[in-house]
């Protein structure tokens, strides 16, 4: 089984969906121009944040010039590696059988994880058109905290909801769900189907190569 991004019925959620399938479309997406106040929160204020350096580095000339294409990208990478909890999203992906890995073993699916998940779709950075983020309201009940917005696409408006968990006094996305699809449950269910057919070695095998596979494209 391949491992692919999310999905949705419509052509057009369709294509946001495959955009959000990848750290940098999660970014890209949060990146547009709030057409409306947020609700004050500190998780809500802790995205804006991101959402301001990501922004910033899209639309920095110096960065778009010839021959910089990989200093800016590697930019946004540590800006969404400063808000992306890859260890929780990867636990939560990968489900019950975490617990029976090696810290090593952690260690190895997380760096795959995250290949993966920061490389999808890195192509739409060059695509991005700047498109709206509607905010919505945030929800938080302990340490636990969802920011809810709408993406405006022309006509269309798709919701994008960020799930958050705050360690240490640091708010950290653990899961975003689009139109009602999670990230995290999609490929949780993509990783149980391998492991009930395969095993855990095929699956970091598939992940090895999926990375590989567009690294080099």
């Amino acid at each position: 089984m391949e491992i692919i991004g999310s999905a949705a019925t419509q052509a057009q959620r369709w294509n946001w969906v495959k955009v959000v399938s990848g750290v940098a479309g999660l970014l890209l997406l949060l990146g547009g121009v709030a057409v409306q106040p947020a609700v004050a929160g500190g998780a809500t204020e802790a995205m804006k944040h991101t959402i301001d350096e990501v922004l910033t580095t899209i639309q920095d000339k110096e960065l778009k010039q010839p021959g910089r294409a990989e200093e800016r990208r590697h930019r946004l990478e540590q800006i969404v590696g400063a808000r992306f909890d890859y260890q929780e999203m990867s636990r939560r992906s990968l489900g019950a059988h975490w617990n029976t890995l090696s810290d090593k073993d952690k260690q190895e699916f997380v760096g795959l994880f995250q290949t993966l998940l920061t490389n999808s779709y890195a192509d739409k950075i060059e695509s991005y058109s700047g498109e709206g983020v509607k905010y919505i309201n945030e929800r938080t009940e302990n340490d636990y905290a969802e920011v809810r917005t709408k993406v405006l696409t022309g006509k269309v408006e798709i919701p994008l909801d960020y799930r958050l968990l705050n360690k240490g006094g640091n708010w950290q996305v653990y899961d975003v769900v689009v139109d009602g699809v999670s990230l995290v449950n999609n490929y949780r269910g993509q990783f149980s189907k391998i492991l009930r057919s395969s095993t855990y070695a095929d699956l970091v095998d598939q992940l090895r190569k999926k990375s590989y596979k567009i690294e080099v494209q």
